[in-house]
């Protein structure tokens, strides 16, 4: 019952936040001089009645005056039109709705998200208890070097890395989420295509995400250990293993917990120039060319999107948190 209470006070506070958010992206995309109809006003073959239309579609005039109207306008009638209608609007490049647009995209980005989470954890939490139990040994220094390069390499160079690698040895596809003949798969042979092309952009989005948490898991390890507890556990008896897996992991795992939700914000960020270098259909790729076109309710409707997915990333790493410590209670 206090988990249900806990979930519902976070979801309650998250709505003044997703709707400042919502404000703040409207405000700043009109600040950019222009708008998306320019380049249709600058061309000859669109005519006066065309453009008045289009005006009155995307909401940039009043229909019952032909005045034009404010962002604050547009942005009410956002809000009014999602209030009661669940319409996201229209984007003006694609003259779909946002939501149709956005949906397989957000799943795309989540699909890409989750997969490079889960090489970031399967690898970091196990490398960072082994060389925590080698301290100062050569397996030691190996994970610290190679933490060092995997948190100094910028997503960039190591996606254009990565397109080189593909195109060199033909192991990845290049670019893309699935095969042309898709749909004539069976159901596993449409899953393993879909690892075979989700695994160089994870592995180019869960890199640093890798070494971050692997010397975390290091550290905090290293300070379980000296702990007195731990001290307890050998003194009975207790295998090192056992000691080290029980007694010490499970403690030294909780910051990890914490970290998760941050990450999420990390792993959008750089989903976002990740799919760009590597062609990713995402949600990031889909913000920056909506930002080029200055489709307005499409850019707001991606940021919301994103901000929805890191709320949601951090609750689920608070109640993670509390489930994992029992000295951790969500009241």
């Amino acid at each position: 019952m206090a988990t249900l209470r806990y979930i519902l006070k976070r979801l309650l506070q998250a709505i003044p936040l997703l709707f400042g958010i919502s404000l703040l992206s409207f405000f700043l995309i009109n600040l950019a001089p222009g708008d998306f109809l320019a380049h249709q006003r600058a061309n000859p073959q669109v005519s006066d009645e065309m453009l008045r239309q289009l005006e009155i579609d995307f909401g940039m005039v009043n229909p019952e005056t032909g005045e034009p109207t404010t962002w604050i306008w547009q942005y009410g009638v956002w809000v009014w039109n999602i209030s009661t209608e669940g319409n996201w609007g229209h984007s003006f490049s694609t003259r779909q709705p946002v939501w149709d647009v956005i949906w397989t995209r957000l799943l795309n980005t989540l699909w890409l998200s989750v997969s490079a989470l889960g090489i970031g954890l399967i690898i970091a939490i196990p490398l960072g208890i082994y060389t925590a139990v080698r301290q100062y040994r050569w397996q030691d220094m190996g994970g610290s070097f190679f933490a060092f390069v995997g948190l100094s390499i910028p997503d960039v160079f190591l996606a254009l890395l990565m397109l080189m690698l593909a195109a060199a040895t033909g192991w990845f596809p290049l670019g893309g989420m699935r095969s042309l003949d898709f749909d004539e798969l069976t159901g596993g042979q449409r899953v393993l295509d879909l690892l075979h092309h989700v695994a160089a952009p994870a592995l180019v989005l869960g890199t640093a995400l890798m070494a971050g948490y692997m010397r975390q898991m290091r550290g905090n390890l290293l300070d379980v250990l000296e702990s007195d507890y731990v001290r307890t556990a050998r003194a009975k008896g207790l295998s090192e293993g056992t000691v080290v897996i029980r007694h010490g992991a499970r403690n030294a795992i909780n910051p990890l917990i914490t970290m998760f939700g941050y990450s999420l914000s990390g792993l959008l960020s750089g989903s976002v120039l990740v799919e760009n270098v590597m062609a990713w259909p995402g949600l990031g790729r889909t913000v920056v060319e909506a930002l080029f076109a200055k489709d307005l309710y499409l850019v707001v409707a991606s940021v919301m999107m994103a901000s929805v997915m890191l709320i949601v990333g951090n609750l689920i790493a608070d109640i993670l948190l509390a489930w994992n410590d029992p000295r951790i209670r969500l009241e």
